[in-house]
């Protein structure tokens, strides 16, 4: 099956600055793709690039098997929706869906369907005649997607389109946008910052970095076997550490303070080599059992960071001499055995093996 959208090998400089590296990737038919990445690091340029805005120095792109090089913004069959909706204060909500229908010269009955049949789609049937400054901020959120999928686009682009709402309607649009993009099976390629955003609504996510793509994968994958350590650090929250190689089989580091770790490892690491170990907060286990094989510390307490589901404790990794060392945040389970901690409490914990993570020091 020929992808919706293909990207080969594309560069844009701009004078001497690269801030497109040579991407490449493919995006299927009715997927949903993110690209995710720190601001600055060149995603909302590619995405103009695929929208028209702007001509790429180098590569090509494909929408459904054809280049579009040289072909305008509104010659291609692509919509962009930014952060900003853009929507038209002085119209209704039926004349802002119907606007790009009649600058096509549609006859008025088949706007008219159109328009009815876009608004069940997003959830808002019989809403044709509100006024803008009527709806709340997810309902125009539907609409600017509606006004852009009744012109039935190949493509959707979505530049942060969720940036500007406040947290609680940011939570619940992600989930709508999902469902959203499942019911009517248009490809949607969004581009965001936030990785809960990337990794709740995406089939697959690229990770940008500097201008090229660290990993293409799904979310799943991406959480769970980052293949650099930019995509270890910017994925989900780990604890990093500075480390040097001390034993090959297995593998074992040692930190800066003297504590040790064995570890899997990402890329070649021999014997004495500099690395950087990772260790996700909920993969390390509050007073473990004697009979567990890990990596075992004592944890010096210094705050209880209440968040809900996602308290945890943060503290001093704890020598044996009582020093106190790196900080590190624990994950606090949600069973509720834990909740007597408090801060200046010294807690046993550990990590097994297969959960920490290291990769050579210098990438990412």
């Amino acid at each position: 099956m020929t992808p919706d959208l293909e990207v080969r090998d594309l560069v844009r400089d701009f004078g001497s600055f690269r801030a497109v590296d040579h991407v490449s990737f493919e995006v299927e038919q009715g997927s949903f793709f993110s690209i995710l990445g720190p601001s600055g690091c060149g995603k909302t340029t590619l995405l103009r690039m695929i929208a028209g805005f702007l001509e790429p120095t180098q590569g090509d792109i494909l929408i459904r098997g054809e280049s579009v090089l040289g072909v305008p913004p509104n010659q291609r069959p692509v919509n962009l929706i930014f952060q900003h909706l853009s929507l038209f204060p002085m119209m209704d909500v039926k004349e802002n869906i119907a606007f790009g229908l009649k600058r096509r010269k549609l006859p008025q009955p088949e706007i008219d369907r159109r328009v009815t049949e876009i608004l069940d789609s997003v959830g808002l049937p019989g809403y044709g005649d509100k006024k803008i400054r009527q709806l709340s901020g997810g309902q125009k959120q539907r609409i600017a997607i509606a006004r852009a999928l009744v012109l039935e686009p190949s493509i959707l682009l979505l530049d942060e389109p969720l940036g500007a709402l406040d947290l609680k309607l940011r939570e619940q649009m992600k989930i709508e946008l999902k469902k959203l993009q499942q019911e009517v099976g248009t490809t949607f390629v969004y581009i965001t910052h936030d990785q809960s955003e990337a990794l709740v609504m995406s089939d697959k996510v690229a990770v940008m970095n500097r201008g090229h793509f660290e990993q293409i994968d799904t979310p799943k994958n991406l959480y769970k076997h980052p293949k650099t350590a930019f995509v270890a650090s910017f994925i989900g929250e780990n604890n990093a550490f500075d480390a040097r190689v001390v034993g090959t089989d297995p593998l074992e580091v040692e930190l800066d303070n003297g504590l040790r770790f064995r570890t899997r490892a990402r890329g070649e690491l021999g014997q004495g080599a500099s690395c950087r170990l990772f260790l996700r907060p909920e993969s390390i286990v509050i007073e473990p059992p004697g009979d567990m094989t890990l990596n075992r510390f004592r944890l010096k307490v210094k705050n209880v960071l209440f968040d809900g589901a996602n308290t945890k404790l943060l503290g001093h990794l704890q020598l044996e001499n009582g020093d106190l060392a790196d900080e590190i945040q624990v994950a606090l389970p949600q069973d509720h055995r834990f909740d007597y901690i408090q801060s200046g409490d010294t807690v046993s914990v550990g990590v097994v093996e297969e959960a920490c993570l290291c990769f050579p020091s210098g990438e990412g």
